[in-house]
């Protein structure tokens, strides 16, 4: 693409790695893959808006010996967006990894997710605890729940925006190269601009007159569905792999609204305290894209975590 020509990042160049796409009822899933199948398998979930990008520049300093498999969730980057008319319930995310392992044959294999993808690995462990050996969650607690008694309007509010949407979506804005690089900054100050240029290279199309994000609008509207936190602690205690959280100091846990200090997220690193297996807390200096700005700061804690007790491939 000749509009990101000079965008192509080193860091993503080293990280060599071939594309794959597996069919669904609605279109196809699009996935990037890196080093060999035989390698121990390793889903990586990326977070809301964002695409399978955002592990360009973490997963060439983590062991060679896995198999790295990123894919973009419906309705973003180069996936397929979901049927007109329904709304992108939080819970189908869930079933997409379910899609992408009996795609690529899996049996047993890790998560490594952020922020969003966290979430969904989190509610992907407490369901099939029997298929994943370890979690990692960046910037993430691996649940976000919904106020108690919040649910009804969480819905009304879903429903409302999404026939609004319907209304009065029209044709997608077209930008410039450098004016999509300034929409997409202006719109997440946690990421540096060449992040940005990562993003955008698998975020956006081109079109006659410029680009076009590839996002589905509808990634935008409030889930339909929440659970609460008393939901959420039930379903952790199904989790049997080991887990690794990894905050970011300036990132979520930074702001009041997702205190670890306080309820409810307090209660959920109590919970992943209560568990049987394994359960690591790192805090690294840099914002929630700190495994996309500066990989370096994380990589060397997920490498570890990967190695303990590995003997041989599952």
């Amino acid at each position: 693409m000749p509009f990101f020509s000079k965008w192509i990042s080193t860091a993503a160049i080293k990280g060599l790695c071939r594309e794959l796409s597996f069919t669904v009822p609605w279109g196809h899933i699009a996935a990037k893959a890196w080093n060999h199948p035989s390698g121990r398998p390793v889903l990586c979930l990326h977070g809301w808006a964002d695409n399978a990008n955002t592990f360009d520049r973490l997963i060439p300093l983590l062991p060679e010996e896995f198999y790295y498999v990123a894919f973009d969730f419906p309705g973003h980057g180069v996936s397929s967006h979901r049927p007109p008319g329904i709304p992108y319930y939080f819970t189908e995310y869930i079933s997409d990894v379910r899609r992408v392992m009996d795609a690529l044959n899996l049996n047993r294999f890790s998560i490594l997710g952020h922020s969003m993808g966290g979430n969904v690995g989190g509610m992907f462990c407490s369901l099939f605890p029997e298929m994943v050996d370890k979690l990692i969650i960046l910037d993430g607690y691996g649940f976000y729940p919904i106020a108690d008694g919040a649910e009804p309007g969480q819905l009304q509010e879903a429903i409302d925006e999404l026939l609004k949407l319907e209304k009065e979506q029209g044709s997608p804005r077209v930008y410039t190269p450098d004016g999509a690089l300034k929409r997409l900054l202006q719109g997440n100050n946690s990421i540096s601009e060449e992040s940005a240029k990562i993003l955008l290279q698998r975020g956006s199309t081109e079109v006659a007159e410029g680009l076009t994000f590839t996002r589905d609008l509808r990634i935008n509207l409030p889930t339909p569905l929440r659970i609460t936190i008393k939901q959420c602690l039930m379903l952790q205690k199904n989790i049997t792999a080991a887990v690794l959280l990894i905050g970011a100091k300036d990132g979520l846990m930074k702001k009041e609204k997702w205190n670890p200090n306080k309820p409810p997220f307090s209660l959920i690193l109590e919970g992943y305290h209560s568990l049987s297996n394994q359960f690591q807390l790192e805090k690294v200096e840099g914002t929630h894209h700190v495994h996309l700005n500066q990989p370096e700061h994380v990589a060397g804690i997920i490498s570890e975590f990967l190695r303990v007790g590995v003997s041989s491939k599952l």
